[in-house]
């Protein structure tokens, strides 16, 4: 007996849709648009009416089949076979369309990175050389003074304070101080907007405790407290490292808002709206508190 043969539009259809499916799976995949969600309901559907087809292809011995996707007989097998073929073509299309809105969206946020880093670059140089604001190009703001305020040095003890009396023993040594009682002290002294008090909490982290995993705290609590000075270029370039300590951690929503804040203060809109979109990129749910802050930030900043 003569094993039948399936017609060749059907062969077609059996062999290039599971391929179009395969590549329209990355793609899709990356993507929680509605286009997107539409787009993977049309192909998990166009998959269930394939694998329908195969069963009855093979349970008719290659005849042509009469089921169609919305459950109704055909009379003739060879009109389900085009309409299979142009929704593969029109799922293909819709991949290519999608992978190009993908790949545009991320060359577009890798722009606005390399612009913000620029921004930043040159913020940090302006601040760290004060003289240079001189010679920056027109339209620029000058940069605040170098540096935070030197802490004032406690006064010393007085004379035989550290000597024990005659016929005593020397008084046991106090425990050393730990990063986290000195984030304790900076965070509770930035509550009561003690800001001097913060910072030098927080350059004491910084500076004794730099391998701590508190150091991002830290850093993060810095630029508050320079926030809360109104240093706003230093303020910004310690927003910016807090950030790029940790580009996930607990700190880094509110490390991209206070960026924002101080980019705008100093009046670097262009790069303070690249910051905010940086924020919406990449955290697309936000607190509501965040989130509030964020949609005033852009409407002060003048962003589009």
């Amino acid at each position: 007996m003569r094993r039948p043969t399936l017609p060749p539009l059907v062969r077609t259809v059996l062999i290039a849709a599971p391929l179009i499916l395969l590549a329209a799976g990355p793609a899709s995949a990356q993507l929680e648009s509605r286009e997107g969600i539409a787009l993977r309901n049309d192909i998990y559907q166009l998959q269930q009416e394939i694998q329908q087809l195969q069963q009855q292809i093979a349970q008719q011995g290659g005849g042509a089949p009469t089921y169609l996707g919305s459950g109704a007989a055909q009379p003739g097998g060879n009109d389900l076979v085009p309409q299979l073929l142009q929704r593969v073509d029109d799922l293909s299309e819709q991949v290519r369309q999608l992978r190009g809105q993908v790949q545009e969206t991320q060359n577009q946020l890798q722009q606005q990175t390399a612009i913000l880093s620029k921004r930043i670059d040159d913020l940090a140089f302006q601040v760290q050389n004060p003289g240079a604001a001189a010679t920056t190009a027109p339209g620029t703001t000058a940069s605040a003074p170098s540096g935070p305020p030197a802490a004032i040095s406690p006064p010393p003890a007085p004379l035989g304070a550290n000597r024990a009396p005659a016929g005593k023993p020397a008084a046991q040594a106090a425990p050393p101080r730990t990063a986290e009682a000195a984030i304790r002290e900076g965070n509770t002294a930035l509550a009561r907007r003690d800001y001097r008090a913060a910072e030098t909490a927080a350059r004491e982290v910084l500076s004794k405790f730099r391998t701590s995993p508190r150091a991002y705290d830290a850093q993060y609590l810095l630029g508050e407290a320079l926030q809360g000075q109104r240093q706003y270029p230093q303020a910004a370039i310690a927003y910016d490292d807090a950030y790029n300590r940790s580009r996930k951690g607990s700190h880094a929503q509110q490390a991209l808002v206070g960026l924002a804040a101080s980019l705008t203060a100093i009046n670097e809109r262009k790069a303070a709206c690249d910051t905010l979109s940086k924020l919406h990129a990449e955290f697309p749910h936000q607190s509501a508190e965040i989130r509030e802050t964020a949609e005033t930030l852009h409407k002060r900043a003048g962003c589009k």
